[in-house]
C-alpha cells in the first residue's frame, strides 16, 4: 500500500461516515467495524465467528458482498457534498476463494466520481496474522442523493 491510501479523511467527514455507519443494522449485526476511512477509500472489518459462516465454516458469501457494498458506498460518500447521501445502484462481486481468516477486511476505492453516480472497486481480504489474502473482488455504481435526515 502506497501511503496515501491511508490518508484520513477530514473529522467532519469521518464523523458523517461514523454516523451513518452506525444506522446500519445489518452492519451492527454482522458485527462489522470501520477500520480506517480516507478520501475515496473506506474499510471495513468484519470477525470471524459463527453467525456470519455458511455450512463449511467458511464466512458466507452474503456478509463477504455485504461488508464490500457498505465499504464501496462508503468510499463515494467521503467525496459526496453535505446535505447528500448514498446508495448503491449496482454491484457485481466474485468470489475468488473460500473466505477464512481471523477477519475479513473490505477495501472500497473510488474509481470515478461523478456528479451523479461514482464507480468503485471492491476488495475483500480474508487476514490471519499478518498474511492477508484477497478472497473477492468487484466493482460498483452508486448515485448521490438528497440526505434524508439519516446523518
Amino acid at each position: 500500500m502506497d501511503e496515501r491510501t491511508l490518508e484520513q479523511a477530514e473529522p467532519a467527514v469521518q464523523e458523517r461516515i461514523r454516523t451513518s455507519f452506525q444506522l446500519q443494522g445489518l452492519m451492527s449485526h454482522l458485527g462489522a467495524r470501520l477500520s480506517h476511512i480516507g478520501p475515496g477509500r473506506v474499510h471495513i472489518v468484519l470477525p470471524s465467528r459463527p453467525e456470519v459462516t455458511q455450512q463449511h465454516g467458511y464466512f458466507h458469501a452474503g456478509a463477504t458482498s455485504s461488508i464490500a457494498d457498505s465499504a464501496g458506498g462508503y468510499a463515494a460518500f467521503t467525496l459526496f457534498p453535505e446535505g447528500t447521501s448514498v446508495l448503491t445502484v449496482e454491484y457485481k462481486i466474485n468470489l475468488l476463494s473460500p473466505a477464512e481468516g481471523e477477519y475479513l477486511e473490505a477495501v472500497g476505492e473510488v474509481l470515478k466520481a461523478g456528479r451523479t453516480l461514482s464507480v468503485c472497486r471492491l476488495e475483500v481480504y480474508g487476514v490471519v496474522g499478518a498474511k492477508r489474502s484477497l478472497v473477492a473482488t468487484g466493482q460498483q455504481t452508486l448515485i448521490q442523493i438528497e440526505a434524508r435526515g439519516e446523518g
